[in-house]
């Protein structure tokens, strides 16, 4: 990694201090948390809230069982309960504060059926986003199976290994809107659900725009999901840039990411600042449409193309940004970025036959793919492959070794998915594809399979990160 990356591309530290306040971080984004404030045309943002749980453990205590010598039910006196509740709320109230969710943790242990039933009363009638049961005994797992039965709400149910002796309970295996859990101190795995409550949250709230061959504006919600989409024309968008002047300010912006960059190839520094000029435009369009997210018909722009922006947006995760007005890969970005906090990257499919390898190309990769707070990739410039003028795209070189997921959302119920491991990022020549190459070993015997849609994303991510996408169907 260049050491310029690291030090001069943490967005979060320039952009605080330096000329880009206003461009560069999403009006809409700091705008969230302001109640009732619109864009600048007049088109206020959608309400935000956190996804809320309730959360409840459920067991008996072992005095609750010492009348007449009777029998403890499993996992037994010894298992401390009151020792472990403590211990998932530590890990839950850490989750709660990473994903940024509101959690209500019941003070109280369902000790009964009788604390379980005014429970479920109380839970039935104000139903929260999504149920978390922690039941650490075989004596509460009926009550939890009827609280999730009878609640309008989908439930995460937890039980320990250990808690229960025989085949898993079928009831809770098989009940729709139920993603239950049997493992040994899976702390991730209850991040991973929680993290699905929390994507599908955000994604009923969120408004993404489509920049393309429109007349008007018009509003739509996208099938299920719940996401507002606006269609704008792309007039809007090149008055927009057309109105940004190339001023000092954004010349030595452009001139900076010029110089981070491991090599430029066949770019002229005119088009840089004409890069820096795009995201000045995105910025405004997003603000005054208060958007979380944009796709847009790049083709229709001309020099103003974006690819430098939505690289740097997606990576910063300040806004999510679709290339070539594809709204399905839009909201697959739009879908990772709150279910693992973390960039992907859209792309066209290749393949190497012989070695088995998966090839992923295309304009407008992430730098930081591994988190916003995390190191950015090293990059070289090139201009965008297939289309004049010669703007810059950036060639993302991505760590040989990653562990990546390769995912459409196709619907809520229809999220394919094939996992994998960088090979690495090859040269063109002497392969062929657009700025950003990336070779991928998947998980397969025949890499021809590998095929979800045009456009599928790929991203960091392991095995066992992907089952996040199972979770999702599972409750949703």
């Amino acid at each position: 990694m260049c050491e310029s990356c690291a030090s001069k591309l943490n967005r979060r530290e320039f952009v605080v201090g330096g000329s880009l306040a206003a461009s560069l971080l999403s009006a809409s984004w700091l705008r969230a948390a302001e109640p009732g404030a619109a864009g600048a045309g007049g088109l206020p943002p959608r309400d935000k809230a956190p996804a809320r749980i309730k959360a409840v453990f459920l067991y008996p205590l072992p005095e609750d069982y010492d009348e007449g010598n009777r029998w403890h039910p499993y996992p037994g006196r010894y298992y401390r309960h009151p020792e472990q509740q403590e211990t998932f709320t530590e890990h839950i109230r850490a989750m709660e504060e990473r994903i940024g969710m509101q959690i209500e943790i019941a003070p109280e242990p369902l000790r009964t059926k009788d604390h379980a039933h005014q429970y479920l009363a109380e839970t039935v009638a104000e139903p929260p986003d999504a149920l978390l049961m922690i039941c650490l005994s075989n004596a509460s797992i009926a009550d939890a199976q009827r609280i999730a039965e009878q609640v309008d709400a989908p439930a995460i149910v937890y039980v320990p290994t250990g808690a229960t002796h025989g085949r898993p309970p079928a009831g809770l295996m098989d009940a729709e809107r139920v993603h239950f859990i049997m493992s040994v101190e899976n702390w991730d795995e209850i991040e991973r659900s929680l993290r699905a409550v929390h994507a599908k949250k955000m994604l009923a709230q969120s408004r993404v725009l489509r920049v393309g061959r429109y007349g008007i504006v018009e509003q739509t919600t996208y099938g299920n999901v719940g996401s507002e989409v606006i269609t704008i024309p792309a007039e809007e968008y090149n008055e927009l840039f057309d109105s940004i002047a190339a001023d000092a300010a954004i010349a030595a912006d452009a001139m900076q990411f010029k110089s981070d960059a491991l090599k430029v190839t066949d770019v002229a520094d005119h088009y840089f600042v004409e890069a820096f000029r795009a995201d000045r435009a995105v910025g405004a369009l997003l603000d005054r449409y208060a958007a979380d997210g944009v796709t847009i018909d790049c083709l229709l722009l001309e020099h103003r193309k974006p690819c430098v922006t939505f690289s740097l947006r997606n990576g910063d995760l300040t806004a999510t940004c679709g290339c070539e007005n594809d709204l399905r890969a839009t909201m697959t970005l739009l879908l990772n970025r709150h279910l693992f906090g973390r960039a992907s990257f859209q792309h066209n499919s290749g393949y190497d036959l012989v070695r088995n390898h998966y090839y992923a190309t295309h304009c407008t990769c992430a730098l930081r793919l591994n988190g916003p707070d995390e190191p950015p990739q090293p990059y070289k410039v090139r201009p965008f492959f297939h289309h004049l003028p010669k703007t810059p795209a950036l060639d993302v070189q991505w760590t040989p070794d990653t562990p990546v997921i390769l995912a459409q959302m196709l619907s809520e119920q229809d999220i394919p998915y094939f996992t994998g491991r960088v090979v690495g990022s090859p040269a063109s020549p002497p392969t062929g594809g657009c700025a950003t190459r990336v070779l991928v070993d998947m998980d397969v015997d025949d890499v021809s399979k590998v095929w979800i849609t045009h456009h599928s994303i790929l991203m960091v991510g392991t095995r066992e990160d992907a089952r996040a996408y199972d979770i999702f169907r599972r409750l949703f």
